[in-house]
């Protein structure tokens, strides 16, 4: 593992909103829209955990997307995808759905149980004007498929980008996203190398915290990381109890974004005119 120079620092920490989205199903939403232009190119990054079926048996009924792609991480429970464009997926533990809602999709999520712990993130990741008004695209990466890298107390799964020399499931030229699952042992060490330009945040999902720097970042917290053109990456230190997070990295657009609900484009024309396509039943 290649020792880090000069790591990037925390430059705030926060702390998710409690919300509900789909049929009422529960969840914290921790990158929220007066994070996009800080954050670009992620518009949206939603935590959902519990073992109370109330919580999330409705599901997320059909409903429409258009100029962005949706990743979904599943840690616990299954959910069944289906969509417009004819695909179908189930989404077990340890498994990715990626999605690329191009033009417009029209998918619903459905719980494949009746109890037992639901547990994941979905991330909402923008596609480059040029690239909105693409075809429709979805794939499945079930659990075995996704590469992991491991060293001294350190087990990183690369759903996209590349750590370590592994290179991860999802690649993609415009906005080179990096997606880790980093499960660190009791004061485990992990380095790992960023792009300075590129946007960055952590969120904690087990444990009590990681040191970044001197900035302890406690269990479902998310560290919005400086920007810093001296900097090479971030170094992670896990607390007694260990840790595990997600660590989240991505080339800006630098781009306008306008958003209404599930449609996100570059102006509010575009906006409308996904909105009359919608209605229209063009979508479908």
């Amino acid at each position: 593992m290649t020792a880090l120079k000069n790591p990037r620092k925390v430059e705030r920490l926060v702390q998710g909103q409690a919300t509900s989205d789909g049929a009422g199903v529960k969840l914290t939403r921790v990158l929220t829209q007066d994070l996009q232009r800080r954050l670009d190119p992620f518009l949206m990054l939603d935590a959902f955990g519990t073992d109370n079926p109330g919580d999330y048996i409705g599901g997320f009924p059909d409903h429409p997307h258009r100029g962005f792609e949706t990743v979904t991480y599943m840690l616990q429970g299954r959910l069944r995808h289906r969509d417009s464009a004819g695909n179908e997926g189930l989404l077990a533990p340890g498994g990715v759905q990626w999605m690329t809602a191009g033009r417009g999709v029209i998918h619903s999520e459905m719980p494949e149980q009746q109890d037992g712990a639901m547990e994941g993130f979905q991330l909402w990741l923008n596609l480059p004007a040029r690239d909105k008004m693409c075809t429709p695209g979805y794939r499945d990466i079930s659990a075995p498929e996704v590469p992991e890298w491991q060293g001294d107390g350190v087990r990183v799964r690369v759903i996209a980008g590349s750590a370590q020399g592994v290179t991860g499931a999802v690649q993609r030229e415009a906005t080179a996203p990096l997606y880790l699952d980093v499960h660190l042992a009791p004061e485990a060490r992990y380095e790992q190398p960023l792009p300075p330009g590129h946007n960055a945040f952590l969120y904690v999902y087990r444990g009590d915290m990681v040191l970044v720097g001197a900035t302890a970042v406690r269990r479902q917290r998310m560290a919005i990381l400086a920007n810093d053109p001296a900097c090479d990456g971030v170094a992670l230190v896990a607390g007694a109890a260990g840790a595990r997070l997600i660590l989240i990295a991505g080339r800006p657009l630098g781009e306008p974004i306008a958003q209404h609900g599930p449609f996100v484009m570059n102006t509010r024309e575009e906006l409308v005119q996904a909105v009359e396509d919608f209605n229209a039943g063009r979508l479908a």
